[in-house]
């Protein structure tokens, strides 16, 4: 090719405009001077050992943070400047280090605390934290066979091996014809399940009825995500079912219950659509009975997804298998954050379907012109674009392929029961005395209490459930104000407003249970004898 200037002379241009114009073209598309450095390997390694260091550090001291900041809305704004640095400043690595150990650690919730009860575990581990770390170095983008074939590959084998460690059904694994990927977080899997069984399910029911006209199920204790899945698929918000639980079923959803309303539904000419079942809610870890509802779900012609973000994890101990009781056979799709107590890292959740072409049908695209690659040719590959909203995604089966490698399915077994042991434990020192209660029974490592007010005066106060919820809304915030912890939170479930102990970080030890109980005590011994004087004085 000729170079720019003979382009310029051999169409009349004016020499001198010429060489201007070359000389800009030269300056918008030389690389930067610096380019290479970018990602040298030296400096890669300098950096990389000090934020390793910063890590290590950390953790070694993170029993010295307070589990949730004391901070103000604003705070950091005002520590740090309103615009980036036009040039980078003289050590900027370790300058910006220091920000993060002298500002941003100062104003986090820290989740990896021993002392962090109140959530549902973000669990890591070395293997997590470092496969993270691999991935984001190698950084592929696999949304297709051909653009990672192994990355692809890796992916298919380890939601067959999670799966399997799962005990879940031969039929939503690839070995038996589903199959599984890795996604961000739950919310994203109920939302591409249900995009799956609204386009299969308007196929089926053709030109007579509508979007209009489909229906969703779940309880009331369902995570809030499967009604905003509804709502981003287009599902009318008065379509979607919320069914009241009762607490003598352990608020678990009811299969009486979800006939009567999928009946009641059909008659009044609607299309039963979606039902969400849920292994381990948020509020209290009540488990719907899955083989029941999806027997009444598939009566109507409606997909069964099964959502169990936490409580999926302990499905890894054979003693927790009773909770699907071989039930999830039925179910259309199954989904759980093995970040959550599967020391994988945020994030990483599994979807698995039983039927992946459905998924593809619904989420698929139909132009195919990106990577396409000559060694496809007569195989039927797998393109994770079509499995999920997003193009663009993450090399996820990485980070947990070096946790299984890593820990093995005995390991994760191990971690988990520990938990359980010690939730078990402190459900114990609760029941122990007779100030408290257990709302509900323990579900895995997650224990709902209260604190019983003494009866008052009758001719003086009232009592009442009112008066035992504001009793237990000040009891929480006297123990979350403790400086050093423990940091829990509150479920109002049945009209009834308990405390919720959840256990499962990675760094959460016997002692550390102890120690919360102890604060616990002390503080409902601090609000009772404040409440005996008020009682006293009105008496």
């Amino acid at each position: 090719m000729a170079p720019p200037a003979q382009i310029f002379h051999a169409n009349n241009v004016d020499p001198a405009s010429a060489a201007a114009a070359v000389k800009v073209v030269s300056i918008e598309t030389a690389a930067p001077a610096h380019s290479a450095s970018l990602l040298d390997a030296d400096e890669f390694r300098c950096h990389g050992h000090q934020v390793i260091d910063f890590i290590a550090d950390y953790y070694a001291s993170i029993g010295t943070y307070p589990v949730r900041p004391s901070v103000t809305p604003g705070f950091l704004l005002d520590k740090l400047p309103d615009h980036a640095p036009s040039r980078p400043e003289r050590d900027a690595f370790a300058t910006a280090l220091r920000d993060v150990r002298d500002h941003i650690l100062q104003g986090l919730t820290h989740w990896q605390s021993p002392r962090h009860f109140a959530h549902f575990p973000a669990s890591s581990s070395t293997a997590g934290a470092l496969g993270e770390a691999l991935a984001a170095g190698i950084n592929v983008v696999p949304f297709t066979w051909a653009a990672s074939p192994a990355a692809t590959e890796l992916e298919m084998v380890v939601t067959d091996w999670l799966g399997k460690a799962l005990h879940l059904p031969e039929t939503l694994l690839f070995s038996g014809g589903g199959g599984g990927t890795l996604l961000g977080t739950s919310c994203e899997a109920i939302l591409c399940a249900l995009v799956a069984a609204r386009e299969q399910k308007l196929a089926e029911i053709g030109s007579s009825k509508g979007i209009d006209d489909l229906v969703v199920y779940c309880s009331d204790q369902t995570h809030f995500a499967l009604r905003k899945a509804a709502r981003i698929a287009g599902i009318r918000r008065d379509n979607c079912r919320e069914i009241p639980t009762r607490r003598d079923c352990m608020f678990a959803l009811s299969p009486a219950d979800l006939r009567a309303a999928m009946d009641a539904d059909v008659n009044a000419g609607l299309v039963p659509l979606f039902v969400c079942a849920t292994i381990g809610t948020t509020q209290t870890a009540a488990v719907d009975p899955v083989g029941e509802l999806s027997a009444v779900a598939a009566a109507r012609g409606a997909w069964v997804h099964v959502d169990a973000a936490y409580a999926g994890a302990a499905l890894v101990c054979p003693e927790f298998r009773h909770v699907t009781d071989n039930a999830a056979e039925g179910v259309d799709s199954f989904s759980m954050n093995a970040h959550k107590w599967l020391l994988a890292n945020t994030d990483s959740c599994a979807l698995w379907a039983r039927r992946p072409a459905v998924l593809v049908a619904g989420l698929g695209v139909e132009n195919e012109y990106i990577l396409k690659d000559a060694a496809e040719e007569g195989h039927d590959v797998v393109d994770y674009k079509d499995w999920s909203v997003t193009l663009t995604r993450r090399f996820r089966a990485l980070k947990l392929w070096l946790v299984l490698r890593c820990h093995g399915v005995e390991g994760l077994r191990d971690h988990v029961r520990g938990h359980v042991a010690m939730a078990a434990a402190f459900e114990a020192m609760v029941r122990a005395d007779e100030r408290f209660e257990v709302v509900v029974p323990r579900q895995f490592s997650l224990v709902c209490f209260r604190l019983q007010p003494p009866p008052p005066p009758p001719e003086k106060l009232g009592g009442g459930e009112k008066a035992a919820n504001e009793l237990n809304r000040r009891l929480l915030e006297e123990v979350n104000a403790t400086g050093s912890g423990p940091y829990m939170s509150s479920a109002k479930v049945g009209g009834i407003y308990m405390l919720r102990c959840a256990i499962g970080s990675t760094l959460t030890e016997e002692r550390h249970v102890i120690e919360a109980w102890k604060v616990v005590q002390d503080r409902a011994a601090d609000l009772l004898g404040k409440m005996e004087i008020t009682y006293g004085a009105l008496a």
